[in-house]
């Protein structure tokens, strides 16, 4: 599946690039207009930046908090520091909780931060767009279909015109 996302100043422009796809017959259910009045980032399913780092903070605890917590564990058996009057056994433990905790603030702040700057892709550019109050249409099909939409979108001037292609899974 191919994408083109043309982005246009104000309502009014947009409409009139809406009009003209369907005036040049492209079918109006593979055409969609995002901003205010119409569909929004969510509806359209442009992905959501805080969700992805979310995502990326979740995938990388599963495996840092653990191996935090063996870290914490063996560097205190290894140096026999005596945090707490607790014994050995529950000095180690403290220090796996305290390796464990270390791994969960990595998971945040890296899986996090990646997930903010990178999971999202281009969709952050156009969310803020989309909050700047200009509008965005999105035209979805095949690759002639999308190249007879640039050519059309092209005569209203749009700030950015931008095509994608959906990986199709094969590698």
């Amino acid at each position: 599946m191919n994408y083109l996302v043309a982005v246009l100043p104000d309502r009014i422009k947009a409409e009139e690039a809406y009009s003209a796809l369907e005036k040049e017959g492209l079918p109006t259910n593979q055409v969609d207009i995002l901003g205010q009045g119409y569909k929004s980032a969510d509806e359209y399913g442009l992905i959501n930046p805080n969700l992805q780092a979310k995502k990326g903070a979740k995938r990388l605890s599963i495996w840092l908090i653990p191996f935090g917590f063996i870290a914490g564990y063996a560097f205190n058996v290894l140096t026999g520091i005596e945090i707490f009057p607790i014994g050995s056994f529950g000095n180690h433990i403290f220090g796996g909780i305290l390796g464990g905790a270390a791994g969960a603030l990595g998971a945040y702040l890296v899986g996090g931060g990646v997930g903010l700057t990178v999971g999202s892709g281009d969709a952050l550019p156009y969310r803020n767009r989309l909050n700047e109050g200009k509008y965005l249409i999105v035209v979805k099909g095949t690759e002639e279909l999308t190249r007879q939409a640039t050519r059309i979108l092209r005569q209203f001037e749009p700030e950015n015109l931008q095509g994608y292609v959906e990986p199709t899974g094969v590698a």
